[in-house]
């Protein structure tokens, strides 16, 4: 039963919206500053109100060139960004989807060690392996190349668990159906099984595209070229000149260009995302 008090909602919504302030806080002041000259937002008192210099310094982000600690611009790094975000999200839910489907509906020879096997992965994140990986890579002639930034991240345990966890509640009815009515395995799999992962599917893409999105400490080991640089390692590039060379109305301006697609992905498939972790959870 809930309690219809006054002074509970009041409370409640008084500590909701404390929480949402102490968040976007930081964030607005990185978008005032995006707004202002270098020189304005150095002094103190910072400005609290936007500036005149939001167009200005927004395009010197995007389009400018050699004011970023490289030759190379916003752009280009965000479309390096999206296509490693991308490869990465696809690949992590395609190989999950197979995994997971092999481990459920075929019987072969160490079927349960093979999950385990998988499974004992979540204890090993990419820092603790990352040598070994950047040899192999390295080795193979993968270095400053998109195979090399998303290979080694394109599978993943977890996905492939939630996908089993999901295919153990399919009824048997409907595989005997399906095999019934003359459908192969593949066909199987391509007409029913992925349809009826459909909101599983759209949870681990906003997941996985904001993973991809956000790697750094992988791209900053692969990449020596500015070409490949992802907007992440761009950021940081961008303020390698020490405080006082460091354009912070540009770095601002990047920051905000650079949260824009996962908040994009994140707002144009929250209904679906939320419906495949409640999903999952049953």
């Amino acid at each position: 039963m809930v309690d219809r008090n006054p002074w509970l909602n009041f409370f409640s919504h008084a500590v909701l919206v404390l929480g949402v302030a102490i968040v976007a806080f930081p964030l607005y002041l990185a978008f005032i500053a995006s707004t202002h000259t270098a020189d304005a937002i150095v002094q103190s008192p910072m400005p609290l109100l936007p500036g005149a210099h939001l167009w200005e310094n927004y395009q010197a982000a995007l389009f400018g060139s050699g004011k970023l600690g490289s030759n190379t611009n916003v752009m280009h790094m965000m479309w390096v960004s999206f296509w490693v975000a991308m490869i990465i999200t696809v690949g992590k839910i395609a190989i999950s989807l197979l995994s997971a489907f092999a481990i459920v509906y075929f019987r072969f020879p160490f079927k349960m060690f093979c999950f385990w096997a998988i499974f004992l992965t979540l204890m090993l994140p990419v820092e603790v392996r990352i040598l070994p990986t950047y040899k192999v890579v390295a080795e193979l002639g993968l270095l400053n190349s998109y195979a090399g930034l998303t290979l080694p991240l394109i599978a993943s345990a977890t996905a492939t668990f939630l996908f089993r966890q999901f295919f153990l509640t399919v009824p048997d009815e409907l595989v005997e159906a399906a095999r019934i009515d003359g459908a192969g395995a593949m066909r199987f799999f391509k007409d029913i099984l992925v349809p009826l992962s459909r909101t599983s599917i759209a949870a681990l893409f906003v997941i996985q595209f904001i993973y991809g999105w956000n790697q750094y400490l992988w791209p900053l080991l692969m990449t020596t070229s500015e070409d490949m640089y992802p907007v992440v390692i761009g950021i940081k590039r961008m303020l390698a000149g020490g405080e006082a060379a460091v354009d912070w109305n540009i770095v601002m301006a990047t920051a905000i260009l650079a949260m824009l697609p996962p908040t994009l992905v994140v707002m144009l498939m929250q209904k679906w995302f939320v419906k495949g972790l409640v999903d999952t959870e049953k």
